[in-house]
């Protein structure tokens, strides 16, 4: 279900507002610093890995990963050792990968098929569903509760052909959590795209240094002056706060450009025929909190996913879904030479994460003032904080609270002035 004729024409008509504005929109908050810690203070890190990292919903798997019942993948990227299980009645179930006798991981293998899931260590046994199936000399453990001492259950739940996992058993559902993202997606039918690559590269950056330069456009024209900047009018970018800190930016190719003479598709991939008029002629890109960020478009769901590796290191995930493509020609939309190195818009994105985590470290750093163009970098910082606590965040590391409910979808005074 693509968007209204309606819904597509307010964006449109918000566009040429944002090209003619000669200041924010009236009412629109100054932006406080964001303080300086928030990328080298090991307080806010320690304190993003108990609440952000386990409270959010986190991109683990694509079905075609764990395609029948046996199926298994680990998952550890969060530093949480997980399995996730193709179940015998077609679930997908995430657990702990922690024997409930001495704590041994009961699968070692990165992926694989079993029928039951034995413990290496002593044998204990366990069914797709986490049950414990059999204890090996069960009688020299008196009363033991069998059916108590299954394997630990991780929340999991499915959009499409995606699989999420989230460690707060009190957390929204999947759906809730997306809010209207959920049917602003219903276009790209994400239940029948197909994984065609995932790969994973190491930066020595902060991870939301890394992230950060992919939720805003104020710098494609310095970083990306020949690869981005021809087919995105950044001056026409409109951008959409959510609850929950997501955020969605919709930005045309400039006038007179066509994008596909600048960033040819291969003809080799299907287009998704449900994809509306701006997901075919504008950059359309969502941040879905905490750590993904994507343009969707009719041939292609690429997110890239920004996971910690330390304070001062990250991974970054790129990952390539479509819905066909010839055999052994698969779409890879952000690498080269299946993996092996970045692409060259990613490389330009990159480049400075390194430089930039040093300079933070200097005594010349004391925080980042945003402009309204970077205003979806602010808004997921008080969403941060607000899952964290804000009492429980030192003074002078927190966010102010400036972004009021009245510039969170489905309001937004823009739309007063078209």
């Amino acid at each position: 279900m693509a968007m209204s004729s309606k819904e597509v024409q307010t964006l449109k008509d918000l566009m040429e507002y944002e090209a003619e504005r000669k200041a924010p929109p009236e009412g629109f908050p100054d932006l406080p610093d964001i303080p300086a810690g928030r990328y080298v203070d090991l307080r806010f890190f320690a304190l993003e890995q108990e609440h952000v990292w386990r409270k959010s919903w986190l991109l683990a798997a694509h079905i075609d990963e764990l395609p029948e019942p046996g199926s298994f993948r680990l998952w550890d990227i969060t530093g949480q050792p997980v399995v996730l299980i193709h179940g015998d009645e077609g679930t997908i179930n995430a657990f702990y990968n922690t024997c409930r006798h001495r704590g041994a991981p009961v699968v070692t293998e990165r992926s694989g098929s079993k029928r039951r899931f034995v413990c290496p260590y002593h044998g204990w046994c366990y069914s797709r569903e986490g049950e414990l199936l059999a204890v090996r000399d069960s009688e020299d453990f008196g009363n033991l509760d069998v059916s108590t001492r299954g394997l630990k259950s991780i929340r999991c739940e499915r959009f499409g052909n995606l699989i999420f996992v989230n460690f707060d058993s009190q957390a929204l559902s999947l759906l809730d959590w997306l809010g209207p993202i959920a049917d602003e997606w219903k276009e790209f039918q994400f239940e029948n795209c197909r994984l065609a690559a995932r790969h994973v590269f190491d930066l020595n950056c902060n991870w939301k240094i890394a992230m950060e330069a992919n939720t805003e456009v104020y710098h494609v024209r310095s970083i990306h002056p020949h690869t981005v900047s021809p087919i995105l009018d950044d001056r026409r970018n409109v951008n959409t706060l959510y609850r929950h800190g997501h955020g969605r930016m919709i930005a045309p190719t400039p006038k007179g450009k066509v994008a596909l003479d600048v960033m040819p598709v291969s003809p080799d991939i299907a287009q998704i025929d449900t994809v509306g008029e701006l997901g075919r002629t504008c950059t359309q890109s969502y941040g879905l909190f905490p750590n993904w960020v994507s343009p969707l478009s009719q041939y292609a769901i690429p997110p890239i996913l920004f996971w910690p590796n330390g304070i001062n290191k990250c991974r970054m995930e790129t990952w390539t879904m479509a819905p066909q493509w010839k055999e052994g020609l698969q779409p890879d939309f952000w690498t080269e030479n299946n993996g092996t190195e970045l692409s060259a818009v990613l490389k330009e994105d990159t480049q400075f994460g390194e430089k930039i985590q040093t300079s933070m470290e200097s005594r010349g750093f004391e925080g980042v003032p945003l402009s309204y163009q970077e205003a979806r970098i602010y808004h997921w910082n008080q969403a941060a904080d607000r899952m964290i606590g804000i009492e429980n965040i030192p003074p002078e590391l927190r966010v102010e609270q400036v972004i009021g409910d009245e510039w969170i979808y489905p309001s937004d005074p823009r739309r007063q002035y078209l």
